[in-house]
């Protein structure tokens, strides 16, 4: 699943139990994270980045992926609530549930709970952006009630990656009489309860979320006792407040001066990571909030031209120094295997540049300084949120550079949610817009570039490009798979939709009395369980109680 970078959404919703209390041996301490925004609900068909998080420590999937990132077959996966699974034939799988998997509330966890949720993340009625990741699975049924038996379509790399990543583990007996339309809304969306290693012990909105160690947990209960998410409303509160000590951990630092800050502050360590995310200038393809061609962008010699005529790997230095890279695709680091080194990437040429944009028709006729076909001026604006600090110079640099060969660009600014409403609207000429992808780009790639995708909010389509991610998405090999993506991404090229701006390495900052700490790019904080807190590094508020 392919998700905006930052997500930043009001709730209206109060839930209150009691903390943990008191410390024992290796089971103490507090964690604060500095989060960027807050939930919308915690009901894991439903949510997206910050959600996440808060879900990997509540609910288990069947099974995880492991260190290596792998999603080819099944190596490398780590049991969760199955311990062990078997293909019957080519399309069916069975997952055998641990039996000592429980429901925080006293029931085992069933092969009808795995069923249950593969329908719930399945219905249109719920809507869940995990849906189309679970397309070719045909169904989940319960051979009894420890065996859920999943069975798919067609046969393709990544049938293991699908049924055991997508599907965060619901529990049906509480959730069942709910009908779909109310789940966005419900009690259990605001005081969720799940099989994982934390419990939900209270939510106050705009402020925090608190989850206390379940120390029955049945894969060993956790050394952090207790967990805080402390919302804040843009991401320099979130970074002050880990600087100050005010909290404990950030998954992303986000610029070199914030790295810089880090590495000098005392109380943290920083951790770097693979990033798995991407930036790119987005080419709305139809007329803005239209569905005619874009009087500029509908033609692709322009677009290559505006491409040649910026100097991204100045810009990425600029802007991230050494801290990322300009992708020949779209494509974040975390996805090693596909930075093809031979890729045709266009050089920084303004010269050639100019020279497409004369044969385009575009001339600075009037010698005004900025070209034009008739009467249309070769002007367009960039939106850009507000909150991205990184984005907004992006936006200055594209500005200044374009300007040079006779393009006139305006930047429009907006608060985040704003932006994001009007960029999937089509709200916009261009657009900076940043992704965060899955480990594998058979879910990200398609929903943002295919004719048909979800967030394909520019336009782009290319029956022949369609057909080579069909090709990698399906393909029996991983080589096969590679070839697939790398003649995909030759196209993509070509028919230029959007301006690959950076793909940034991740650094995390923690604070020093935390051990044993290990970041997944895929999911922030996977590991979360398995960190302590030496009771020689005690701080004050880990042993605070209620």
């Amino acid at each position: 699943m392919r998700r905006a970078a930052v997500l930043l959404i009001p709730v209206l919703l109060v839930s209150c139990s009691r903390s943990p209390a008191g410390c024992s041996g290796d089971f103490c301490g507090t964690v604060v994270f500095a989060a960027i925004g807050q939930p919308s609900t915690l009901l894991p068909p439903l949510g997206e980045a910050l959600e996440r998080d808060i879900h990997d420590q509540i609910f288990l999937k069947l099974a995880d992926i492991g260190p290596d990132g792998n999603t080819i077959g099944d190596k490398g996966f780590e049991p969760q609530l199955a311990d062990r699974w078997g293909w019957t034939d080519s399309l069916t799988l069975a997952f055998h549930l641990n039996p000592k998997a429980r429901w925080q509330d006293g029931p085992p966890v069933t092969a009808g709970d795995v069923a249950f949720t593969f329908r719930a993340f399945s219905d249109s009625e719920i809507g869940s952006n995990y849906r189309e990741n679970l397309s070719r699975i045909a169904s989940v049924t319960a051979q009894d009630s420890a065996t859920a038996v999943f069975h798919f379509r067609t046969r393709y790399p990544e049938m293991f990656y699908d049924a055991a990543y997508q599907l965060r583990i619901l529990p049906q007996h509480l959730l069942d009489s709910l009908p779909y339309p109310r789940w966005r809304g419900s009690a259990f969306g605001r005081a969720p309860v799940g099989d994982g290693p934390y419990r939900f012990v209270s939510w106050t909105p705009d402020q925090s979320l608190e989850l206390a160690a379940d120390s029955t947990f049945f894969l060993g209960r956790p050394h952090i006792r207790r967990l805080i998410w402390r919302f804040a409303a843009d991401p320099q509160t979130a970074i002050a407040q880990v600087i100050a000590g005010e909290a404990d951990a950030i998954e992303v630092l986000l610029s070199p001066p914030n790295i810089d800050r880090a590495k000098k502050t005392a109380h943290l360590t920083v951790y770097p990571y693979a990033g798995s995310a991407y930036t790119f200038l987005d080419f709305n393809l139809h007329a803005r909030g239209g569905s005619g061609p874009h009087p500029v962008f509908s033609d692709v010699a322009v677009r290559r031209a505006l491409i040649l005529a910026t100097d991204r790997e100045r810009m990425v230095t600029n802007v991230w120094g050494t801290a990322a890279k300009v992708p020949p695709a779209p494509i974040p680091q975390a996805w090693k295997a596909l930075w093809f080194n031979d890729l045709p990437i266009p050089a920084f040429d303004t010269t050639r540049a100019k020279h497409m944009l004369d044969s385009a028709g575009w001339r600075d006729t009037g010698h005004t300084g900025v070209r034009q076909k008739g009467s249309r001026k070769l002007a367009f604006s960039i939106r850009v949120p507000s909150t991205s600090a990184a984005r907004k110079q992006y936006a200055q640099l594209i500005q200044e550079q374009l300007r040079r060969i006779g393009v006139q660009v305006t930047i429009e600014e907006s608060d985040n949610p704003t932006f994001q409403q009007k960029y999937h609207a089509g709200d916009y000429d261009a657009a900076i817009q940043t992704y965060v992808n899955d480990p594998t780009p058979s879910s990200g790639v398609p929903q943002t570039w295919r004719s048909t995708g979800d967030d394909n909010a520019g336009h782009y389509s290319d029956p022949a490009f369609d057909h080579q991610l069909d090709l990698a998405t399906h393909a029996p090999t991983p080589d096969d798979a590679l070839r697939a993506w790398k003649a995909a991404f030759v196209i993509f090229a070509a028919d230029a939709p959007a301006m690959m701006l950076n793909a940034p390495d991740n650094v995390a900052a923690v604070d020093k009395r935390i051990t044993n700490v290990r970041i997944r790019p895929d999911s922030y904080w996977a590991y979360l369980w398995t960190w302590r807190i030496p009771a020689d590094r005690l701080i004050d508020r880990d042993r605070l109680e209620r």
